[in-house]
């Protein structure tokens, strides 16, 4: 159990040092407005994925340029972080906060409809 809460703990501390390298040191265009969403560190700590979202929908583009900066971003985390094996940086995509942006327009709309159907047989009721 406790090689567990260190990983999460480790990742934790990944996702800080990563959001403050993206955001101050790294001065690829691609990367301006990525956020980090989240790290899963492997058990053996060779491995990380680290989530990612952008907002205005370039990822793929924001993509390259993580993977670019992948390097450069794991020999800086080495210097921050205190670990025997600094893992491999593999960036993925995050949607789901795209995907919960959609259901919560969804549901807007669904509200907004319902609420002029209501408001419809009101009226036609008061007729």
């Amino acid at each position: 159990m406790a090689n567990y809460a260190r990983t999460d703990r480790v990742a934790q501390q990944m996702q800080r040092e990563i959001a403050q390298l993206v955001r101050l040191e790294i001065n690829d265009p691609r990367v301006r407005l990525v956020t980090i969403t989240g790290v899963e560190v492997a058990g053996d700590y060779s491995h990380a994925k680290i989530f990612f979202t952008r907002l205005d929908g370039k990822h793929a583009e924001a993509q390259e340029g993580l993977d670019r900066a992948s390097g450069f971003l794991r020999s800086q985390l080495s210097r921050s972080l205190k670990l025997r094996i600094m893992p491999q940086l593999h960036f993925v995509y995050d949607a789901s906060v795209e995907r919960g942006s959609h259901l919560s327009n969804l549901i807007d709309k669904a509200v907004a409809s319902d609420k002029l159907n209501a408001d419809s047989a009101d009226s036609e009721s008061n007729d």
